[in-house]
């Protein structure tokens, strides 16, 4: 069965930082309704809304204090009810992000789980009554810091592998759950797209030494969540999960197309090829690998499961700074990029920014950085002996800031996206990389984008083609092509910043070439960055 998101592309905004109408220096929902027709002209299908639940903001709106409202700094209900309506009149889905994992605490659940053990709301969460001694808390939370809690009224301490204001829900709980399925279900007649599944792998804990609780298996759970809510007749939702420790033959349970779990996960394994265990410890990009992994997911998905097809996110650096040239060649790296994914099998998510070649800040200064892992890494790394400066390279690499800096529109104040004090600055290159100065120009990355997104939705062969890698052991070049019976298409792309020959003819044959980022002299020379589409119908 065919389903609406396999042909689409999707956007994702992070609503703080998109269009800011009121001047409080925070994006908000109108924002980006007055954005919608930019989004239609670039092609996109869907709008995935970074979280715009009520939230105290500990961790940038993962802290769900209530999931059936809008934080007042976004604006409202009928906001958001206006956003569904209008994006659907532009034949766009909007697909809200959810927390499962945990809430905040500030959450009606917790505040209540806090009044006693005997509340019905205090079994929503995960609770020890060992001593301190018996708790593993030489194990640190995802931010820094112990995972557990003390409460002292209770006598006892929660569990929380994030932040100390997110406590982690306790999937055991049949009631928690129905409550779950039921807040889903009212979204779902709201009129939202579908979902994206923030961590829903960790739903199913592996707590050392948490003896009082036995957690089913992941795939139960999303079996029953599916089953409740995602496999509804009038509707055809799309579900996203965010699965870090999966691989192919994972995410093939993940992503079964009768529905009775997710449509599909997010494949992200490329992005920890250039770290060590820790993501701050920077190693330089394996590309074989790189190549290795891209062809791994493309292949072993091929008959059964979906990809998903990412660069960035709201928790990943601009592409074209990490893996490519953000100054003398920062069109050419960023039109690179889009050419070699756009042309993968499964369903492309844009991020805000990318269409444009936005790029990492470059700040040495801690007072410029908003998130809490940020700001974490920094005082632990400073008192652990490392420099500043090699802190801030770190940050500079692969700090979540990176992608959260305001989406730049224009070169007036601000990149035009608020006319107050911005909540976080906008990066110092506003004033040549912007909205402004890319939709009307036929060469560049917006319309490159544009361009590839419409040749997706024209060809077959992007949907149904047969992927297979080219020049595998290149350490310079990705190349693949993808077939079905009627179509071929070929993708060839210069990873690197420098001039190359390769002996290309083959290859292409009588292949037309439907979309490139410089004019070929030669068929046999790829420029720095140069990426090449070409197509054959046989």
């Amino acid at each position: 069965m065919k389903h609406w998101w396999q042909d689409e592309v999707f956007y994702q905004i992070y609503p703080k930082s998109y269009k800011d109408t009121n001047g409080d220096g925070i994006g908000d929902l109108p924002g980006i309704i007055e954005k919608l027709d930019y989004l239609k002209d670039l092609g996109i299908g869907a709008i995935w809304l970074s979280p715009i639940f009520t939230s105290p903001q500990a961790d940038n709106g993962y802290d769900v204090a209530d999931y059936e409202d809008v934080d007042p700094m976004f604006g409202t209900l009928e906001d958001l009810d206006e956003l569904i309506a209008e994006a659907d009149k532009r034949g766009i889905k909007i697909v809200l992000d959810l927390v499962l994992n945990h809430t905040s605490d500030e959450h009606y659940w917790f505040q209540e789980a806090l009044k006693g053990k005997d509340n019905p709301y205090h079994d929503y969460y995960i609770w020890s009554d060992n001593g301190p001694d018996d708790l593993p808390n030489d194990i640190e939370s995802a931010f820094g810091g112990p995972t557990w809690k003390y409460v002292p009224h209770l006598e006892q301490w929660y569990y929380h592998h994030y932040d100390v204001k997110q406590p982690d829900l306790d999937w055991t709980n049949p009631k928690m759950r129905q409550e779950i399925y039921a807040m889903i279900n009212r979204w779902i007649d709201r009129g939202v797209g579908g979902f994206r599944l923030d961590v829903i792998d960790e739903i199913a804990k592996d707590i050392p030494n948490k003896e009082i609780v036995r957690y089913p298996e992941i795939y139960d759970l999303i079996e029953e969540l599916s089953a409740n809510c995602f496999q509804r007749d009038d509707v055809d939702v799309v579900t996203v999960g965010e699965v870090w420790s999966t691989n192919p033959e994972r995410a093939k349970r993940w992503s079964k197309e009768d529905g009775s779990l997710l449509s599909m996960v997010f494949q992200l394994e490329h992005s920890t090829i250039d770290q060590y265990e820790n993501k701050y410890d920077l190693k330089p990009l394996n590309f074989l690998k790189l190549k290795e992994t891209f062809s791994k997911w493309q292949t072993e998905l091929q008959e059964q499961g979906w990809s998903s097809l990412v660069w960035e996110n709201h928790d990943l650096p601009r592409v074209v700074s990490r893996w490519g040239n953000d100054k003398e060649l920062r069109t050419e790296s960023a039109k690179m990029f889009a050419t070699l994914y756009l042309g993968l099998r499964g369903t492309p998510y844009i991020y805000q920014g990318q269409e444009i070649g936005m790029t990492n800040h470059h700040w040495r200064d801690i007072s410029k950085y908003d998130d809490v892992e940020a700001i974490n890494l920094f005082n632990e790394r400073t008192q652990d002996g490392y420099t500043e400066a090699e802190v801030y390279d770190s940050l500079e690499a692969k700090g979540r800031d990176n992608a959260r800096t305001p989406m730049q529109w224009d070169d007036s104040n601000n990149a035009g996206f608020t006319t107050g004090t911005p909540w976080i600055d906008v990066t110092d290159n506003y004033k040549e990389v912007n909205v402004a100065s890319e939709v009307n120009d036929p060469k560049s990355i917006f319309n490159h984008y544009k361009n590839l997104i419409q040749l997706r939705k024209d060809n077959d062969v992007f949907l149904n083609g047969h992927y297979e890698l080219l020049l595998a052991d290149d350490e310079e070049v990705f190349a693949y092509k993808r077939t079905t019976e009627e179509q071929e298409l070929l993708v060839i792309c210069n990873f690197y910043g420098n001039t190359i020959e390769r002996e290309l003819e083959d290859f292409i044959g009588e292949s037309e070439l439907v979309l490139g980022n410089y004019e070929i002299e030669d068929i046999n020379t790829l420029k720095p960055y140069e990426a090449r589409m070409y197509l054959l119908n046989k």
